[in-house]
């Protein structure tokens, strides 16, 4: 027997997206990894198999891949396909993709030896929380749009469908990394950065927030997972995320601070008024599809704080990285390269940017041409 058939095998669905090519990276030296997924291979050492999660010939030939060259016995299954839109809007796909896929997933799997089943789920399953207040994983689930609902309803199929096979359902605050790629994060950075009037309002209180997770720090809590997987309870929910909380007016100064020598006003407007602005910012083509949605300003006031204790107790896990010593990064990636930042968030750079772009190239004596494409983000996939 070889070396790398003696390493113990991963299965990874949703491969390749953000969060698949760093836990490749990761994990790929001390187990064989089978990346399934419906877009190309990602960036690693990986033995991609295209997959489409919503077809069971699909599910059972990419399966039936892992049989044949690895054998029965997987280590854990990290099952990362899903949807998301954060258009809010309802969609066939949540139902598809997230809801059945995870049931056919399942189902295909009781035929292996899997030793642990990892779900990528979200905080946002959880009803939101009052400051001074924390959510643990006993706190009453509420879902108020369509993603967080069909995560809900997918932890409900893997109870109902893994059988004997151990389930760790990872409730995980909102993912971000040294260069933003988090849309919320990046959307409120953009909006500074072009001295946007939205940039200066906001229809919630300032003093509330969210928690978020550093990319290393998601990838730290899956592979200690996986490490444990022997010790662990046979179904276990576990939060995810920043125990510190910062709220979204003194997110905006830290960012004004770093953007504009000197922090940033916001003040708060009534939510009807913010429901008018966003909808016709949403119909408006030179605002050029806005992050933020109507239906967003009724969860304004949203906080979510978690208690991380369960984390800390089963995975011997707790953030390294924050949000706040971060976002200096964030701001240094986007001074270094406006556009390739731009671009690699998926936004239309403003006319400033290109004519100084065009000015430098012309100054430098580059000629202009098209631009590389850029670096891929995660995005609605089975």
């Amino acid at each position: 027997m070889t070396t790398e058939q003696q390493k113990p095998t991963i299965v990874m669905t949703g491969c390749s997206g953000f969060i698949g090519e760093a836990l490749i990276e990761r994990l790929s030296d001390d187990y064989n990894i089978v990346g399934l997924d419906v877009v190309g291979p990602p960036e690693g050492d990986v033995d991609f198999v295209e997959f489409d999660i919503t077809s069971d010939d699909s599910v059972r030939e990419g399966l039936g891949h892992v049989r044949d060259e690895y054998g029965d016995t997987i280590a854990s299954v990290i099952h990362l396909a899903a949807f998301y839109d954060f258009s809010g809007a309802p969609s066939p796909k949540y139902q598809e993709i997230t809801i059945e896929g995870t049931e056919r997933l399942l189902d295909t799997l009781q035929d292996f030896d899997v030793e642990q089943f990892i779900f990528t789920s979200t905080m946002l399953v959880h009803e939101a929380c009052e400051p001074g207040q924390r959510i643990d994983e006993d706190s009453p689930l509420e879902a108020n749009w369509p993603y967080p609902e069909s995560k809900i309803e997918a932890e409900q199929v893997i109870e109902e469908h893994r059988g004997d096979i151990p389930a760790l359902i990872l409730r995980i605050a909102g993912v971000y990394n040294d260069e933003g790629n988090s849309p919320p994060i990046a959307s409120q950075i953009r909006r500074i950065f072009e001295r946007r009037v939205t940039a200066n309002v906001y229809p919630g209180d300032l003093n509330r927030g969210q928690s978020f997770l550093h990319l290393d720090d998601l990838v730290d809590a899956v592979d200690a997972a996986v490490e444990r997987r022997e010790t662990l309870p046979e179904h276990l929910p576990i939060l995810l995320g920043e125990p510190v909380v910062i709220g979204y007016g003194e997110l905006q100064q830290l960012i004004g601070q770093e953007l504009r020598d000197g922090g940033w006003n916001t003040l708060r407007v009534p939510k009807p008024l913010a429901k008018v602005g966003a909808w016709i910012q949403d119909r408006t083509p030179i605002a050029g599809d806005p992050f933020i949605k109507p239906w967003m300003v009724d969860l304004a006031d949203d906080h979510y704080a978690l208690n991380i204790d369960r984390a800390r107790k089963y995975l011997g896990w707790e953030p390294k990285r924050s949000l706040r010593d971060t976002i200096p990064k964030i701001i240094d990636s986007l001074r270094s390269d406006p556009l390739a930042w731009y671009e690699r968030h998926d936004f239309e750079p403003p006319k400033f940017l290109e004519e100084k772009e065009k000015e430098r190239r012309e100054h430098a004596g580059v000629p202009s041409g098209p631009k590389s494409e850029p670096e891929g983000q995660e995005r609605p996939r089975a």
